[in-house]
């Protein structure tokens, strides 16, 4: 069984992706890197191939158009688990995500969690260049989701996880229909209901070094209205 996947989606993140496949590889040696590519139309996908062609352990998926968050890590779960890796990493391309964490990730699994969630919201986590607004939206949404959901967890809608291939396979990549910001709290409760370990370390969260934020009020109140159906059908 290969190690751990770092899953890293793009769109339009040609001015980043280098960098920060760079630094995943450079922060564990147990980690390989597959970058997800929507068809950027700023050439990411191309300036990937290049990444690919030059070091193994990095991998690319390109897709043929943009379809949300869910359904690019749903893909790239599902070639990670074919292609044997034992843990598999979501992270953002962007820098807010930073790859200095990455050997705690694997250190909490391999402790025994099951799921390894980077959270903002618990001690020693926290947030860079965030507003006051941003803060109480996502804290808010965060309380919102586990107290109609009734679990614990401080972050759920961090974006930073590491699973073990057996979460993956038993929670049944088909049955998860968010693609959304909601895609992060659906797998995080699933987890949870079929009893699997779910661990929070804490991590600080930095706002992208460059591009913009694909993140809006509105993705993020749409992800909230999704707990309710969650609630109901899972």
């Amino acid at each position: 069984m290969k190690q751990a996947l770092v899953v890293i989606p793009t769109y339009n993140e040609r001015d980043n992706i280098e960098a920060i496949t760079k630094a995943a590889l450079a922060a564990d040696p147990r980690v390989d890197v597959l970058i997800v590519d929507d068809n950027s139309p700023d050439g990411t996908g191309q300036l990937a191939d290049q990444l690919a062609a030059k070091e193994p352990r990095v991998q690319v998926l390109h897709r043929e158009k943009k379809e949300g968050l869910g359904k690019a890590y749903l893909h790239a779960f599902r070639w990670g688990l074919e292609h044997g890796y034992q843990r598999l990493i979501e992270m953002d391309a962007d820098f807010s995500h930073d790859p200095k964490y990455l050997p705690q990730f694997l250190d909490a699994a391999d402790a025994g969690a099951d799921v390894v969630v980077g959270s903002r919201w618990v001690e020693g986590g926290g947030t860079v260049n965030w507003g006051v607004g941003r803060q109480l939206l996502s804290q808010g949404g965060s309380l919102y989701a586990r107290t109609v959901l009734g679990v614990p967890l401080r972050d759920l809608t961090a974006g930073f996880l590491c699973f073990n291939r057996r979460v993956l396979e038993a929670i049944d990549l088909d049955q998860v229909r968010s693609s959304g910001y909601s895609f992060q709290i659906e797998l995080k409760y699933r987890a949870l209901r079929k009893g699997f370990v779910v661990k929070e370390i804490p991590i600080v969260f930095e706002d992208r070094r460059v591009g913009q934020s694909k993140m809006s009020r509105k993705i993020f109140v749409e992800a909230l209205t999704m707990v309710w159906k969650l609630k109901l059908s899972v």
